[in-house]
């Protein structure tokens, strides 16, 4: 059963497709930090002053002890960090389009040549024909 799962684990396919994984969690983790950090700040700015991952609707306050210190996280609903796992979608999938777009046009067989179209006769070959009917015709 060992030299079994070996031998499974060795196809390529199963590798390709454990370095996909990887390279993909890394990606992601890529585009999360262009979002949060770089494209949600200005875009907060532009709405004046807005932070996103702060942006919620709370359903319940959260339960303090005497200090003020938080007991019991209140519930609410985080549409901010939506928006912004929204956009990281957004951004990854534009991505892995321009990526397959790019793989489909470079493994795309050409395609094949329509045949020329019979030029017809040519100049000469009128001409020619031209003259033998002249020929055949009584003077």
């Amino acid at each position: 059963m060992l030299k079994e799962f070996k031998a499974f684990i060795m196809k390529g396919n199963v590798l390709e497709l454990a370095t996909a994984v990887i390279i993909a969690g890394a990606f992601g983790a890529i585009v999360t930090s262009l979002t949060n950090d770089i494209l949600m700040p200005p875009i907060g700015m532009a709405l004046g002053g807005v932070d996103f991952s702060e942006l919620a609707i709370t359903l319940s306050e959260p339960v303090l002890d005497a200090d003020g210190n938080v007991i019991e996280e209140g519930a609410a609903i985080r549409y901010g960090q939506f928006i912004q796992t929204v956009i990281d979608f957004l951004i990854i999938a534009f991505v892995i389009f321009l990526i397959i777009r790019s793989y489909n046009r470079m493994t795309a067989e050409p395609k094949p040549k329509a045949p020329a179209p019979d030029p017809g006769p040519s100049e000469k070959d009128i001409l020619l024909q031209i003259r033998d009917q002249l020929a055949k015709r009584p003077l």
